[in-house]
């Protein structure tokens, strides 16, 4: 499936915000890219240019392609409740974003690619889906072949982050997702009104 590759500095210099963590190259140029950069007179956005940037941030923050975030906005509207907020708590309840979050992968780009390849269980059972959902009490660990994979080992060992919604049981490599996350614990600085608003009209 088609996934953006390309430099990951440039995306975030063109949001203004370090979206993949922590950029040295993006704290030296926080300006957005191109050959005039920090001096070019930009034109006022409008409000539809200033919404689809922040639907395309969050897509660019979580890694998911258009068809894909549209199904989980829809997703996000069927259920009860502020239709921003439970989209954030389905982006966070991705599998791949949980693998992160926890620690296992040092980025969600690493964490997709550890799924893909068989590397991470939920409840025991091998799971190879990015997108799959969890569930408030189901635990992901590491297949036990895997738990000597150099990207796991370094990873955890300068795991820092610890997130109120997920526990972490380091002698067995197991992370437990207690329950979607309410808007003020997810730390991602998105606007989620304006994604609303953008698929409202």
């Amino acid at each position: 499936m088609a996934r953006y590759r390309g430099p990951q500095t440039k995306i975030a210099r063109k949001f203004g915000d370090a979206i993949f963590g922590a950029d040295k190259a993006f704290e030296k140029k926080k300006y957005p890219p191109g050959m005039h950069g920090a001096n070019k007179r930009r034109k006022k956005q409008s409000e539809y240019g200033i919404q689809l940037q922040e639907k395309q941030k969050a897509k660019y923050t979580y890694g998911l392609l258009e068809k894909q975030f549209a199904n989980l906005f829809e997703k996000a509207t069927r259920k009860k409740g502020i239709t921003g907020e439970i989209l954030l708590q389905l982006l966070e309840a991705r599998l791949d974003n949980t693998v992160f979050r926890i620690g296992i992968a040092p980025s969600r780009r690493a964490a997709r690619q550890l799924v893909g390849h068989r590397h991470i269980t939920v409840n025991g059972e091998i799971v190879n889906i990015p997108s799959y959902t969890l569930r408030p009490g189901d635990i992901v660990g590491v297949r036990e072949k895997s738990k000597s994979l150099e990207v796991i080992t370094e990873s955890l060992s300068g795991r820092v982050n610890t997130y109120s919604w997920l526990e972490w049981d380091t002698e067995k490599l197991e992370g437990k997702f207690l329950s979607m996350p309410e808007r003020e614990m997810i730390p991602e600085n998105i606007k989620e009104q304006l994604i609303v608003e953008l698929y409202s009209k």
